[in-house]
């Protein structure tokens, strides 16, 4: 992705966008999903939350989860890529954790 403000704008929207749809489809009777203005909020039914936003500063995607703390993703290779631990990735991370949670399989296709 090139170091453009509306490029980074447009691949955070789209991940978002499909991280909402994808937890909407699989999980949507247990979840809540909001997603407005880049910030994807994931209620879940105990009253945990999940939020999920673009940080356009930094060029990066932001998660606050419930079972593993906070997080920052950078966009590399198709994929985004925790700042912290570059093994996680964003996509395999929130779907391993609302697996364990919930007992269900989410594929991210973002």
């Amino acid at each position: 992705m090139e170091n453009d403000d509306t490029d980074f704008a447009t691949v955070a929207e789209a991940v978002l966008e499909g991280l909402a749809d994808t937890v909407d489809d699989v999980l949507g009777d247990e979840i809540d999903v909001e997603l407005h203005g880049g910030i994807l909020t994931l209620s879940l039914s105990d009253g945990g939350q999940y939020v999920i936003n673009k940080h356009q500063p930094n060029r990066e995607i932001w998660m606050s989860s419930p079972a593993s703390g906070a997080w920052h993703f950078a966009h590399a290779g198709g994929r985004w890529l925790s700042t912290r631990e570059p093994r996680a990735v964003l996509t395999q991370l929130l779907a391993a954790e609302l697996a364990a949670k919930y007992g269900r399989d989410i594929a991210f296709e973002v």
